[in-house]
Parts: C-alpha cells; structure tokens; sequence
C-alpha cells in the first residue's frame, strides 16, 4: 500500500476541519486511487482531525455550526473508506453499537443528530431511532442490535421522566447490566443522571464521543 501523500494528508485534514463535504470526498477519493490504505487514511487522518475538531469545540474555538459541518464530512469520507475496506474483503470493525434517540413526547431531534453524526465519524456503529421513541422501542433495538449502549436524549423538562421510565424498563427485564445507559439533553444533569441511575450523560456532541470511549474503553 502507498504511503498518504502530505498534500492529500493536510487537504483532507482541511475539508473536515471546515465542514466541506465535496473537497473531503475528493481528497478521499485520489488517496484510494493511488493506492492508499484505507484503514491508515482513518488512523493517520480521520480519527486525529476529528479529535481535534471535537477539542476545539469543547474550549469554544468552534460552535455548533462547524462541528456539524464538520461531522457530516467525515461521514462522506468515511463511507468511501467503508465501502473501500470492504472491497479488500477485510472486516470493518467499530469501536461500539450505539442505539440512540429522542425519547416519547419529545420532537427535538437536532442535538442526537449531531451526536449521531460524530459517533459515526469516530468509528461507532449508530442505530439512530429518531424521536417519539417508546421505552419498549429502546429496549428491543438495543436487544435486537446486540448494542453496547443506548443514548436517550430529551430537551423539555416534561419528557426527562421518559428517560427514568426507559432506564427502570432495562431494569425491570433484568438486561440492565447489559448495555451503558446515556441520557442527553438540555435538561439533564449529573444530579438527574444520579437520580435516574444512568450511566452518564455529555454536556455536548463531542464530550458525548469522548464518554462512549471511556465508557467501552477505547
């Protein structure tokens, strides 16, 4: 396999700091042509832009905008890279399964899509449920899907019980031990997390990617 060329290195680089999905594709697509290892693109380029990216956030020197930007640019690279490992009959392998969604009587989805979003982009396999999420619905995708964790996001104050009524079901079926229970949202705390008996839960995206490490040990 040949070695990342430093123009297509820092080009790529480039596009996923800025969020641009079209020059990210490109730069993917010539490092596969000239016979780059996909696998190395993701470990020398992908995973060390994308946490840098994620810091960045985190310390304020990016906002939301640009961190969706830039997560949807790294999923357009990292589906050719995909796609590519594949093609060599080598098995893509993922940091972790997340089952993630807005629970029951909840409509605001944007914050689990970027969660989402980079969680893909940093390797995770994501069953995404979308919103309105029933507890049973939780609970069977994360059993059906042999997942490692399962996120529940809720923004109103008025669908947090949701979370408590989903984190008691695993608990009630005798699977809680199973899988790390997250909850998200811009009503949750460390307090409500205690209460609830969750796992954890990320002040935003990127600290979310960081917690899913940590939690599986990657």
């Amino acid at each position: 396999m040949a070695e990342i060329p430093e123009e297509i290195r820092e080009g790529l680089s480039t596009a996923l700091h800025e969020g641009d999905e079209e020059a990210a594709e490109s730069f993917t697509r010539r490092a596969l042509d000239d016979g780059v290892d996909p696998l190395e693109l993701i470990k020398e380029v992908l995973v060390p832009t994308l946490t840098e990216v994620g810091e960045n956030f985190q310390e304020f020197r990016i906002f939301l905008p640009e961190l969706m930007l830039s997560g949807e640019a790294a999923k357009r690279a990292g589906g050719l890279l995909e796609a590519a490992i594949e093609a060599q009959g080598k098995v893509v392998t993922t940091l972790g399964k997340v089952v993630i969604g807005t629970v029951e009587g909840d409509i605001h989805d944007i914050g689990q899509n970027i969660v989402t979003s980079l969680l893909s982009a940093n390797g995770f396999e994501v069953v995404n449920l979308g919103r309105n999420v029933k507890p049973s619905a939780f609970l069977e995708t994360a059993e059906s899907e042999n997942a490692d964790i399962v996120g529940m996001s809720a923004l109103m104050t008025t669908t947090l019980p949701m979370q408590r009524r989903t984190v008691k079901l695993f608990e009630e079926v005798g699977v809680r031990e199973k899988y790390k229970l997250l909850v998200g949202g811009g009503a949750v705390s460390e307090r409500w997390v205690n209460e609830i008996g969750a796992d954890g839960f990320a002040p935003d995206a990127a600290a979310a990617v960081e917690l899913c490490k940590s939690l599986l040990g990657v």
